[in-house]
């Protein structure tokens, strides 16, 4: 890009001007992706660096120094968010090495079958709690997991006790006839 027009550019971002923007990403948008893809060589990783070097020319536009060299400035950032990102994944391999072979750790004298079996388990669970309703999940993850007892989730959700057990008795119901569901289906693709 000629100098002089790069100037022009970066005056017009700094006064706040999208056209200005538009132009610079036009400009350099392939060439920011295709440094970040080959030092990455991860696509994903590449288009979230550069999406967020573009956020930030955006939030620090009216810091730009007048002679700012809008290439210079792209590829620095997009450099160090690429060095950043390598650092935070060197410090998460670091703690996954230390960390317990097995997280969480499965109950103690589990076979490997029995920790197989408890997973499917749950992924079957997850999967037909994720199937009913948004109100009965709502009561069932509340007093499961929140572990609320049946007067708060009653308060909580704005019903009498007695209206809470009957839609509580309707989503448990629900719940095993999603679960029964899931088992047939299981068994048809086996079988």
């Amino acid at each position: 890009m000629d100098r002089e027009l790069e100037r022009g550019l970066v005056a017009r971002l700094k006064a706040g001007d999208p056209s200005a923007f538009e132009a610079i990403y036009a400009a350099y948008r392939p060439r920011v992706f295709t440094f970040l893809a080959r030092l990455s060589r991860r696509r994903d990783v590449a288009e979230d660096l550069a999406h967020e070097t573009w956020l930030r020319l955006v939030t620090h536009a009216h810091r730009l120094a007048d002679d700012t060299s809008v290439s210079a400035w792209l590829f620095t950032v997009a450099r160090n968010l690429y060095t950043s990102w390598c650092r935070h994944r060197s410090v998460d391999a670091t703690r996954v090495a230390d960390a317990p072979a097995s997280w969480p750790p499965p109950a103690r004298g589990e076979s490997p079958f029995e920790a197989a079996a408890r997973n499917e388990t749950e992924r079957r669970l997850e999967r037909a709690l994720a199937r009913l309703p948004l109100a009965d999940r709502e009561l069932l993850l509340m007093i499961v997991i929140g572990g609320l007892s049946h007067s708060e989730v009653a308060g909580a959700i704005g019903l009498r006790p007695e209206v809470l057990r009957k839609r509580l008795q309707r989503a448990r119901e629900r719940l095993a006839a999603e679960l029964e569901a899931e088992g047939a289906l299981g068994r048809l693709k086996v079988g």
